[in-house]
């Protein structure tokens, strides 16, 4: 149980990384459509016809999909992430 904690605590940095990316001027043109097909599936139609994949895909699929989007984000785009973060 633990472990899903940690991973939903890297989603949410991630998901904020994500929105920094999209109002990012340099940020690459598949971008924004990988993001809108990771919303899609995240409201993909099996979450509601079998819960129990439905709990699997939305606590250890989505994130790790995310996290893998993430990585493959220019390092200045991640890097000036960082630099905003710990201006907090």
């Amino acid at each position: 149980m633990i472990r899903l904690l940690r991973l939903w605590r890297l989603g949410r940095q991630d998901l904020r990384l994500l929105w920094f990316a999209l109002q990012h001027r340099s940020r690459p043109v598949w971008l924004w459509p990988a993001a809108a097909l990771l919303g899609l599936y995240a409201l993909d139609p099996v979450n509601f016809a079998i819960p129990l994949v439905g709990v699997v895909d939305d606590f250890v699929v989505l994130p790790l999909l995310l996290h893998l989007l993430l990585k493959l984000l220019p390092a200045d785009i991640r890097t000036g992430f960082g630099q905003k973060s710990l201006l907090r």
